[in-house]
């Protein structure tokens, strides 16, 4: 009887051994993503939200898919902390027919305008610079730019601009700087710097930025919203006054802080299988996008140059990092006690700074994104202090912090055509909420 207790007790040993050492195992050889990405999730009746309500939203998303509209996507709403939604809906690859899942990674284009936006206000906390300065102080090339004036009857002049750009002009898109579609549009073609897209070019970002300060801007510094390459201006400053490149800057102290595991401005090899395809709206439906393609098409982020970091357009991501981001965001600059930023630094980025100059009704444009001043903007549910915005690929997200709540979309759609899926997921999300 006792060497039977002996072996009893061995043989639990043995297996609880096995266990522990297969738990480890498990831990050790399962992609990181899964757990650092990991956000809590929760019933939505936990966190004041109906499932009821998202089963409608689950419904027009696959709805879209149905009519082919889109090919799919990811939604996701975070609220008190943990994530009350998520629904990867549709395929990745219609041609290869492989659905959408939640880790899939899509480009966010100017999405990541938020990103490199923090970066500035991190080096303005330690320090190393101001927004109120003049961009000239740390790249000369735009110490004394120039504006082209049209004339009446066609044409234009260029002009001594009135006062220096400050980093202040640049955060807002009030330094008057476009895509390269204004006035002087023939001098910027013939530079060779117009559009968003970045990432085929072969050469650093602060090459083709210092060919900028030599171009006839839009509009004099500050008396107009003007909406173009300002932030891939400050990307290029990061990389002046931190000596890191642009990438490096932001995966050391945002990106790797937060955990980001699957976001960057190109993509691992080993992540290939993970990213969207992008698709075009035509009459007939949709179509895929070329391949590389230049703005629109699949884009020049797996095969290419690899160089230019462009802070404006560049980044690839996934919901659920993105999500960490925003709610490092709503929490005041910190996330699982990783302090990006500190709590007033987000209060001045999530003010109207444009001081009544023309943007969109109801709205203001804080150091990076959109801020909602009257709740009647959307034609649809929203709340005063609300901030977000979108990409050129379909994508867009909103931190409302009197609901607690954020809310990131993702799809790969240029151009998009006319479809109102935006609108159906703001009003359908909050009718979502109970509590």
């Amino acid at each position: 009887m006792k060497n039977r207790k002996l072996l009893m007790t061995l043989v639990t040993r043995k297996l609880c051994t096995s266990v522990f050492f297969l738990a480890v195992t498990t831990l050790l050889t399962t992609p990181i993503s899964l757990f650092a990405q990991t956000i809590l999730k929760a019933k939505p009746e936990s966190v004041g939200m109906s499932t009821a309500g998202f089963d409608r939203l689950t419904s027009i998303l696959d709805q879209y898919v149905k009519d082919g509209k889109l090919a799919g996507g990811v939604a996701m709403v975070v609220r008190r902390g943990k994530v009350a939604y998520t629904r990867a809906f549709g395929q990745r690859d219609r041609e290869a027919n492989s659905p959408m899942k939640e880790d899939t990674i899509f480009r966010i284009a100017s999405q990541s305008k938020a990103l490199t936006s923090v970066g500035v206000m991190i080096l303005q906390e330690e320090g190393r610079l101001l927004i109120s300065d003049p961009v000239g102080k740390y790249l000369p090339e735009f110490a004394n730019t120039t504006v082209a004036v049209p004339k009446d009857g066609g044409g234009y002049d260029v002009v001594k601009a009135k006062r220096q750009i400050t980093i202040r002009d640049l955060l807002t898109h009030t330094a008057g700087i476009s895509y390269g579609n204004g006035p002087a549009k023939d001098q910027w073609d013939a530079a060779k710097i117009n559009g968003w897209y970045f990432a085929d070019r072969d050469e650093p970002v602060g090459a083709t930025i210092s060919r900028m300060g030599a171009l006839p801007m839009d509009a004099h510094p500050g008396e107009k919203y003007v909406y173009g390459y300002s932030t891939d201006i400050l990307g290029a400053m990061i990389e002046k006054v931190s000596g890191q490149p642009l990438d490096q800057f932001l995966t050391s102290r945002i990106i790797e802080p937060l955990k980001m595991t699957d976001t960057s401005f190109y993509l691992p090899e080993s992540k290939v299988d993970r990213l969207a395809a992008v698709y075009s709206a035509k009459a007939s439906g949709i179509e895929r996008a070329p391949d590389p393609g230049v703005g629109v098409g699949q884009g020049a982020y797996i095969k290419g140059p690899r160089k230019s970091f462009s802070g404006g357009a560049g980044l690839l991501s996934t919901a659920s990092d993105y999500a960490r981001f925003l709610l490092m965001l709503q929490n005041g600059g910190t996330l699982e006690g990783k302090r990006i930023l500190g709590r007033k630094s987000v209060e001045l980025m999530t003010t109207d700074h444009l001081r009544g100059l023309a943007f969109r009704d109801g709205q203001g444009f804080g150091l990076g994104f959109s801020v909602t001043k009257d709740v009647g903007t959307f034609g649809a549910p929203s709340s005063v202090g609300e901030y977000g915005w979108g990409g050129a690929y379909h994508s867009v997200y909103w931190v409302d912090p009197k609901e607690q709540m954020v809310v990131v979309y993702f799809t790969q759609l240029i151009p998009a055509g006319n479809i109102d899926d935006h609108g159906k997921l703001r009003a359908l999300v909050y009718q979502s909420i109970i509590d």
